[in-house]
């Protein structure tokens, strides 16, 4: 998905970095979103994704009623709606190079980014450090050996 524009405050201005950035767009949501795509009307290029009714932009304050509302109905704790943004930074952290959810959530300095990274005793976190320096040690050993 590409991020060309931000309606923020009523106006549509350029992101708050400045420029078009890339984000990717997993399966559940490409599904839900290709479903729009078969709607009867505002499905041109240049249409809004979640237009009003009448095919301008959503009024803020409708869309946080209906995201507290679809909250509500499917039984989840209450969250903010810029929690969605801090989820994805949260998962993306766990599964790419921090550089790289810099440049998917626009951040200017990765001191942003460092946010979501937060750190999560892992189970099998010495058994891993064994086998890397194990693999890293089998060059020199063989070395060592050739050398006897």
């Amino acid at each position: 998905m590409h991020v060309r524009r931000a309606y923020v405050a009523g106006e549509v201005k350029v992101p708050k970095s400045g420029r078009v950035r890339s984000v990717p767009l997993i399966d559940q949501a490409a599904a839900a979103l290709d479903g729009l795509s078969r709607r009867p009307y505002h499905t041109g290029p240049d249409d809004l994704v979640f237009p009003s009714p009448t095919g301008h932009h959503c009024d803020d304050a409708a869309v946080r009623r209906a995201f507290y509302a679809a909250l509500r109905r499917a039984g989840l704790p209450p969250m903010r709606f810029h929690d969605l943004r801090h989820t994805f930074g949260t998962l993306g952290v766990q599964v790419w190079p921090l550089s790289t959810v810099q440049a998917y959530m626009g951040h200017q300095d990765i001191t942003t980014t460092m946010v979501y990274v937060h750190h999560t005793p892992q189970h099998d976190a010495a058994d891993r450090l064994t086998r890397l320096v194990a693999a890293a040690a089998e060059p020199v050993a063989s070395l060592v050996a050739a050398g006897s």
